[in-house]
């Protein structure tokens, strides 16, 4: 009895486990980046803005600001369009994902044949998140070429003061390695 007892605790603990780590890997930002490697992103100083794509004007002045405060970092300053160097771009959408979560109970466990496990139970419940997925596009503005990318997602919460921590944090990353080294 005492080793029944001991074998569900430790598939407890097991599902815990991999609860935590599911929820850690949905929680994880993703940023990937991408440019023109021929281009030579140390002759811009300026940009503007082109388009901003939000759900609402509050979202894009806080896309606008927290870039802005990036770009600041860098050197750059925004300028009128005739004059600018870029031109930027963003979009904001969302989306729900779903997401399967399994959990196993009773004794037992494997295959249930000859010894491996026993009888037991698996339940799967299917829950929905929202997820959100932020855009930056830089073009240069003589050209009117795209000459740099970069999509940051992850989760969105329900408060919008934490969604945009996220989003500051999220373009921290997008220019954390900006302007990018090239060979033009």
């Amino acid at each position: 009895m005492l080793r029944l007892k001991a074998n569900g605790v430790l598939r407890l603990f097991a599902a815990l486990c991999v609860t935590l780590i599911c929820g850690a890997c949905l929680s994880a930002q993703k940023v990937t980046t991408d440019y023109n490697k021929s281009q030579d992103f140390y002759r811009y100083h300026t940009y503007f803005w082109a388009n901003v794509k939000a759900p609402n004007d509050l979202w894009t002045q806080r896309i606008k600001d927290i870039v802005n405060a990036q770009l600041d970092t860098k050197g750059w300053k925004m300028v009128d369009q005739g004059t600018a160097d870029v031109a930027l771009s963003a979009l904001v959408m969302t989306q729900d994902q779903p997401q399967l979560n399994t959990y196993y109970s009773g004794m037992g466990g494997g295959w249930g044949y000859r010894g491996f496990g026993g009888m037991g139970t698996a339940t799967t419940t299917t829950t929905n998140y929202r997820t959100g997925t932020f855009v930056l596009d830089m073009f240069d503005a003589k050209s009117k070429q795209l000459v740099w990318r970069s999509v940051g997602t992850d989760t969105v919460a329900g408060d919008p003061d934490k969604n945009e921590k996220k989003l500051a944090k999220t373009a921290q990353k997008m220019f954390k390695n900006f302007p990018p080294k090239t060979g033009g």
